[in-house]
């Protein structure tokens, strides 16, 4: 990977497209360090909660930025909620359906209605917020977690810190569509990347302290956790790039004098198709509740039904992890299911002249082609699931041993989308030196 990087690096262009992705991700952590004004300094990281909340979760792929109350606090989580939801759209509108099968001309449309679908989430979101801080009690009753909440100024700072929120998300944005035409990689995903990257030093520093606070516990498992962490960077490496190659044998057809056909080629299917996208739907689902009731100021510590119910679906029981097991290999199954449709690709093998061998066009590879989806799904979401819950269970792993070790707020689904992204850009940089006849590469 590096020897790639280093290559790019030697040709001007790319060092170009390098130094611009670069200066964007820089822009992108200096305004995740501007504060939105009328905002208590710590009230947004006391709303949020602590570990396994939605908030927490947001937290991390915005670098931070959320707990802080920053401009970039939303990232880009708008423009991700609105790519997910117009995904499961398309399936059940056949409008956006017939724009996708347009080409790139349908993609331009369907990017405008992410971009103004993301600028409505974000509008709600920003104000889901406002509200959530307006209500939140700092130093006792009658006070609020934002400085002016009455008469023209109370006014202001409403517009002022929705509109911030709002602003910064859709400028992240932009300059995310400004990496992909002028950068290196898909720019949405840089930033994601850019994000949790950030919070890397803090994770490490964190376990630092943790290890030299004397515990016999820590000095043992925190040593353990690193090499853990490289080893699952390895497994994710390995099960992103597993694919399932269904052979495929095109028939030979004379057109004149020609003869045209005749080669061979392969369906590839990944094991890890639906990528992070089953986690984040069954992460959004099992933190929900959590959210919700602790924005209604009901924690783990309340008495009644919702505290009981709190510490019973705690982000860090066994109960929690193998709910969100289960949703995430249903997920998986669902998403693949949108995504794949067996009778069509069996439709366009029979169409130019495509067959698999052993098996007759049509029904027959249609059944086939279903059977192995649902092998490959279910490899996928077994593994999906493993990563997902990996730090619940080493979590509780260590509570039997005297402590709980913390510091795993960077889990499996944040090395997940790393190891991907990661993936992506170097495919992208090979792809370009290839473009450019790279003499080293091709070497």
């Amino acid at each position: 990977m590096f020897g790639v990087f280093v290559n790019a690096w030697k040709i001007p262009d790319l060092r170009k497209k390098i130094l611009f992705t670069i200066f964007i991700i820089i822009i992108f952590r200096l305004g995740s360090q501007i504060f939105v004004p009328f905002i208590t300094p710590g009230a947004m990281e006391g709303m949020l909660g602590g570990d396994g909340s939605l908030g927490d979760y947001l937290n991390n792929i915005t670098g931070g930025a959320l707990n802080k109350g920053t401009l970039f606090a939303m990232s880009i989580t708008p423009y991700i909620n609105a790519s997910i939801i117009t995904q499961l759209l398309t399936v059940a509108i056949p409008a956006l359906e017939r724009m996708q099968k347009e080409g790139e001309e349908g993609q331009k449309k369907i990017n405008k209605i992410i971009k103004c679908l993301a600028l409505g989430i974000g509008v709600f979101q920003a104000t889901a917020f406002y509200f959530a801080l307006y209500g939140m009690e700092i130093d006792g009753p009658g006070s609020s977690a934002i400085t002016h909440t009455s008469g023209v100024g109370g006014v202001l700072a409403m517009i002022t810190i929705i509109g911030c929120f709002t602003a910064g998300a859709s400028l992240l944005i932009w300059l995310g569509e400004q990496i992909t035409d002028k950068g290196i990689g898909n720019g949405i995903s840089m930033i994601l990347f850019a994000g949790i990257i950030s919070r890397v030093p803090d994770e490490i520093y964190g376990l630092f302290k943790t290890m030299t606070s004397g515990r016999w516990q820590h000095v043992v498992f925190v040593p353990l956790i690193l090499l853990i962490y490289v080893a699952m960077i390895a497994f994710v490496v390995l099960m992103t790039n597993a694919e399932r190659r269904i052979p495929v044998q095109y028939a030979k057809r004379q057109v004149g004098r020609k003869m045209y056909g005749g080669q061979s080629s392969h369906i590839p299917i990944k094991v890890a198709m639906s990528g992070v996208m089953p986690i984040i739907f069954a992460m959004s689902i099992m933190s929900l509740p959590q959210t919700i009731l602790h924005f209604f100021g009901i924690n783990y510590t309340s008495a009644g039904f919702w505290g009981g119910f709190l510490r019973s679906f705690n982000s860090t029981s066994w109960l929690y992890a193998f709910f969100y097991f289960l949703l995430i290999i249903g997920f998986n199954y669902f998403y693949v299911a949108v995504q794949y449709n067996p009778v069509e690709i069996a439709n366009n093998l029979k169409k130019n002249n495509g067959a698999i061998p052993g098996y007759r066009p049509g029904k027959p590879t249609s059944d086939f082609i279903h059977n192995s989806l649902s092998k490959i799904t279910f490899i996928g979401a077994i593994f999906l699931g493993i990563v997902a819950i990996f730090p619940i269970a080493f979590s509780n792993i260590t509570a039997y041993t005297g402590q709980r070790i913390q510091g795993l707020s960077l889990g499996g689904t944040t090395v997940l989308i790393v190891v991907g992204v990661a993936l992506e850009t170097m495919r992208t940089l090979e792809s370009q030196m290839m473009m450019r006849h790279h003499k080293g590469f091709l070497e």
